[in-house]
């Protein structure tokens, strides 16, 4: 019962943190720069957390709050999908393209990024 408690704080903070995000920098029409940021800030963050884990600095139920938890509510995929659904349904291929390009590579990059700074400690 304990993890689901540390889930569902980290979960709750991410959610409202990458819903403030959302609100400020996603515009009416475009590239949705909120959800960009969030996805990206969440992968450079789950690359450290758990490359500090895989060195054992962090514990189980740290990793829980704030990988699973926080991470799992900041980051968010089914909006990018449904993000890049209406990008296709207006024929807008070319934001499609460059959204969807940017967030996996700038995505992976961010994982590894976090993995490296990791190291560093």
């Amino acid at each position: 019962m304990k993890n689901v408690i540390l889930v569902f704080i980290g979960g709750g903070f991410g959610s409202v943190l990458r819903y403030g995000i959302g609100k400020y920098l996603n515009p009416n029409t475009g590239i949705p720069y909120g959800t960009f940021a969030a996805n990206i800030i969440g992968s450079l963050l789950i690359g450290l957390i758990l490359g500090l884990a895989a060195k054992n600095m962090l514990s189980d139920n740290q990793v829980l709050l704030l990988a699973t938890g926080f991470c799992g509510g900041f980051t968010t995929f089914s909006s990018f999908a449904y993000e890049n659904q209406v990008f296709l349904k207006s024929m807008d291929f070319s934001s499609f393209a460059v959204y969807t390009i940017a967030s996996f590579t700038v995505g992976f990059l961010a994982v590894f990024g976090g993995l490296f700074i990791a190291k560093s400690f």
